[in-house]
């Protein structure tokens, strides 16, 4: 086994953050034991292979000296995942009539409304026990996104103009990204997908056969990284390996 990293080049200020996001989430959980860290995300899963997103770190079993390789038109989803030690939520994916589209704000919001708002309902869930983590990405943070989120997540949104910064360039610190991507990767193209929906079909498939077991492992393995983070001083953490 092996790790797949794909990380941008963090910029001095970045390892304050960083540290600073550690510190912090250690002092929230260690605090009160009844809290919940819900992490979310999207990616593209083209048909034939490649799973984008500009700054990223997946488990993996391939060779991490790849080159990675950006197809003009390759045919693709857009799929939005939440992962929280209870379970993962999603997938949902971003398309109108079939066709997938570009997550805006409006699309954004749309899903939040339409798709995560009524699950947490549904599974009755006390939200002033979660926390909602997003990225940075200009269809999380605009406006009315913003406004959303923190009406669904009162004092607890970690992101980028949230009540807890999200540390940028820290794809390290993300059950999404050094989990969830990588391991779906390796899951769904073994189906070898066909088409798009055979695609859409093995993402929902291997999502939900995700068991408590492996979410458990995330979620301590999200408790060393931040450990590890504070002890290199926000800087990446080289030895971190999410195992299996």
């Amino acid at each position: 086994m092996s790790r797949d990293s794909v990380v941008q080049q963090l910029n001095v200020a970045d390892y304050q953050q960083r540290k600073e996001f550690a510190e912090r989430m250690q002092l929230l959980f260690n605090g009160n034991r009844n809290a919940v860290l819900l992490m979310s995300d999207e990616v593209h899963f083209h048909l034939n292979g490649l799973v984008n997103k500009h700054n990223f770190r997946y488990w993996a079993t391939e060779n991490p000296c790849n080159i990675h390789e950006k197809p003009l038109h390759s045919p693709k989803v857009t799929v939005w995942c939440a992962v929280a030690k209870f379970g993962v939520i999603g997938a949902y994916f971003f398309q109108e009539n079939g066709v997938t589209v570009t997550v805006t704000s409006q699309r954004y919001v749309h899903m939040l409304n339409t798709f995560l708002r009524p699950y947490l309902q549904r599974q009755g869930f006390n939200v002033n026990n979660v926390y909602f983590q997003q990225d940075g990405a200009t269809a999380h943070t605009a406006r009315a996104s913003m406004e959303v989120v923190r009406n669904m997540f009162p004092g607890k949104l970690i992101s980028r103009f949230g009540d807890v910064p999200w540390p940028p360039r820290s794809p390290d610190l993300s059950y999404c990204d050094y989990f969830l991507w990588g391991y779906l990767k390796e899951r769904v193209y073994a189906h070898k997908p066909r088409n798009l929906l055979d695609l859409k079909d093995a993402i929902t498939e291997e999502v939900n056969l995700i068991d408590q077991d492996m979410l458990t492992r995330v979620s301590n393995d999200f408790q060393q990284r931040l450990e590890t983070c504070i002890e290199a001083d926000g800087h990446h953490m080289t030895d971190v390996i999410f195992k299996k």
